[in-house]
This record gives structure tokens, C-alpha cells and sequence, in this order.
């Protein structure tokens, strides 16, 4: 899966956020956008993720040689990211056989060993509105991981994360980061991306 940016910009009313990007973000790599808060990395995920369209330029997916339109893209692509919501008046397990009607679980992972990994066996019947902030989190990034996905895109993943949260996390991202997938991060924090292969600071875009 190769997702190529062909003179991207993106601007609210008369500002521009970015502009002219050129770059291409290939399967089995590990990418982080960087730049601080209100910079644009929200922004630029939402143009990846066809939930916001270009101001300018162009985008282009493909997989396999073949070409995807952009209003397709969502059956091969996950995201968590603050403002992707849960569906709070379900409980985590109407959550889960909700989500698993419409992505596959990814390779190894069952229902039951999603719940394991997530350490709530005691809370599969508690809905998601009441839930800390911090096992929401968890919650977003499980289904984001764990869907059976060619491109995986987390912004703010440890937002209202802990230590043991921010362990978890990384042990997540060690059981379902295969070299088939190709994983963009949001960030400006360091402990969330430092594995990364390449780099992308939006300020370079203004």
C-alpha cells in the first residue's frame, strides 16, 4: 500500500495550514508527522485518512499495483485518534461485535484475546461511558491495531495514558506492527514515535 501527496494543501478560510507537500508513504515503514500543538497534524491525518479533502494537490492510494479511490479507502485503513468517537452507550462487548461486523480481526487475534490484551476481562459489561479515560484510550487503539488493516493511523496515541498505559502501548504495537503495514503517527511527543523510520515535520509546510 503506497499513499502518494501530490502538491497537498489544506487552509481554513484565508490561513493556510500546509502546502505543497510532495511525499509517499509506503507499506512496511513507520512514519511520524510532527510539529507542535494547532500545527497541522490533525490535519494532514484527516486528508490520509479521506475524511478531509485537499484545499490543493492531490492524493493517490494504491495497493498492489492497483489504484483505490479515495472514497473507498476506508475499508483498507484504521485510525484512533481524540476526535474518532466511541459509541459510549455500548458496553465493551456490544462495542467490539459492533466494530467486528465491519473490519476482520487482525491475524491471531480473536475477540477473546482482544479482551485479554486490553487486561478487562472484569469489565465487558460496563458501558464505555463509564470508563477512565485512560482504558478509553486503550479501547481506541485496539480496534485501530487490531483490525485487519493495510494502514494503521494513530494520532495522540497515549493521550490520557499513564506509565503502565504507555508500556502497554508499546508492547500493542510490538504484537500488531507487521512489516506489511504501514503505520503514520501523529505526535509531538518523542515516547510515541521513536521507532519511526522517517520523519515529517509540518512546519517545514507553511
Amino acid at each position: 500500500m503506497n499513499i502518494t501527496l501530490l502538491d497537498i494543501g489544506r487552509r481554513y478560510n484565508q490561513e493556510w495550514i500546509f502546502r505543497h507537500i510532495d511525499y509517499t508513504f509506503s507499506s512496511s515503514k513507520k512514519y511520524a508527522i510532527l510539529g507542535p500543538n494547532g500545527a497541522g497534524k490533525s490535519t494532514l491525518i484527516k486528508v490520509l485518512s479521506g475524511n478531509l479533502t485537499s484545499s490543493e494537490g492531490k492524493i493517490a492510494f494504491e495497493k498492489d499495483g492497483q489504484d483505490i479511490d479515495v472514497e473507498n479507502i476506508y475499508t483498507d485503513l484504521t485510525i484512533a485518534a481524540p476526535y474518532v468517537e466511541l459509541i459510549e452507550e455500548f458496553t465493551l462487548n456490544e462495542l467490539l461485535d459492533f466494530h467486528f461486523k465491519f473490519k476482520s480481526y487482525y491475524k491471531g487475534f480473536t475477540k477473546e484475546s482482544i479482551i485479554s490484551l486490553l487486561m478487562m476481562e472484569k469489565a465487558v459489561d460496563k458501558e464505555i461511558r463509564h470508563f477512565s479515560s485512560g482504558m478509553k484510550q486503550r479501547v481506541k487503539l485496539v480496534l485501530a491495531c487490531c483490525s485487519d488493516s493495510d494502514i494503521v493511523l494513530l494520532d495522540e496515541p497515549m493521550s490520557n495514558m499513564d506509565v503502565q498505559g504507555e508500556n502497554w502501548y508499546g508492547d500493542l504495537l510490538e504484537k500488531t506492527m507487521s512489516t506489511d503495514r504501514l503505520l503514520i503517527i501523529g505526535s509531538n511527543q518523542k515516547k510515541e514515535y521513536h521507532f519511526c523510520d522517517e520523519f515529517i515535520s509540518i512546519v517545514d509546510y507553511k
